[in-house]
């Protein structure tokens, strides 16, 4: 279930492990609990994990760091993936005023410095700009790219919520393996906006994050979308005979341009279910009457 996000990239899990809510912005697990869900993870196929530096206010990446430390049979058998460019405003770094961007080269490379030191790791899979800058210049992104790949600290580069101008702009001056962005049946502006058009047009696949709408088809208070949506579904789950999540991740999986699901779950079992969709294939006349809920009208 490994794929290539580019055509001469590195392999990654077509499942990926969002470690966002590991710490302290969510499940708070311990560090024994964390390197039982790595292992776990490992152990049915999904073995990309997704940081970002200031996930847990800057303090998550520590926390999966001291999971694997000394675990050099788990770092092997996995990809890391983080993100820079974002500072926060919190304890963890009394220099940030005001939450804003930075992209400027000393930034991205202290970044990613300290990111392989709060990771145990002597190098970072793949390194995304967590967010697009007004005042980002992309020759100094190049230049900070460059140092670190040629120092093999990082090995390939992408960016996160970026459009497609702003990809271009940046991938002009160093090659861009992917583009992170938020993708769901309640997040459906990546199929219109020309997102995943730009994706397939540039040979990369798309990483997504929010599948599942932050849970929002499982809350207690469903909108009206949200109701018709699992109307649907509910229908699908009957003819497969699988859960609502695996209908939901499998719609995503569906689309051509490969779509890696970034999914943000502490729970095994749901990671798993995700990894079970990757063998389900609803049909296209299914996909668009998710399609139709989500809008609340026919395709035109």
């Amino acid at each position: 279930m490994n794929t290539k996000l580019s055509e001469n990239g590195s392999l990654f899990s077509r499942i990926v492990a969002g470690c966002m809510n590991w710490g302290e912005w969510g499940a708070n697990l311990s560090i024994d609990e964390s390197q039982k869900l790595i292992k776990d993870c490992i152990g049915i196929g999904v073995t990309t994990f997704d940081h970002a530096d200031i996930y847990g206010h800057y303090t998550t990446e520590t926390l999966f760091g001291n999971a694997i430390k000394d675990k050099s049979s788990l770092r092997n058998q996995m990809q890391l993936v983080t993100k820079c460019g974002i500072q926060l405003v919190t304890p963890n770094r009394p220099g940030n005023k005001i939450k804003s961007y930075n992209t400027t080269k000393k930034y991205i490379i202290e970044s990613a410095e300290k990111s392989l030191m709060n990771l145990q790791t002597d190098y970072i899979d793949m390194l995304l700009i967590h967010r697009p800058s007004p005042l980002m210049n992309p020759s100094e992104i190049a230049e900070a790219f460059a140092i670190l790949k040629s120092s093999g600290k990082v090995l390939s580069f992408g960016v996160s919520n970026f459009a497609t101008s702003q990809f271009d702009m940046l991938n002009a001056y160093f090659p861009l393996q992917t583009n992170q962005i938020e993708i769901s049946p309640l997040q459906l502006a990546p199929f219109i906006d020309g997102s995943l058009d730009h994706c397939i047009q540039h040979k990369i696949k798309p990483m997504a994050y929010s599948t599942l709408a932050g849970g929002k088809f499982f809350s207690q208070q469903l909108d009206k979308r949200v109701v018709r949506i699992n109307k649907v579904v509910s229908h699908l789950i009957k003819k497969y005979d699988v859960p609502a999540d695996q209908i939901l991740t499998a719609w995503l999986l569906k689309h051509p341009s490969g779509i890696l699901p970034v999914m943000g779950s502490t729970k095994i079992n749901r990671i798993q279910s995700a990894v079970n969709s990757l063998s389900l294939q609803i049909t296209e006349e299914e996909w668009f009457k998710i399609w139709e809920a989500s809008t609340g009208e026919e395709v035109a």
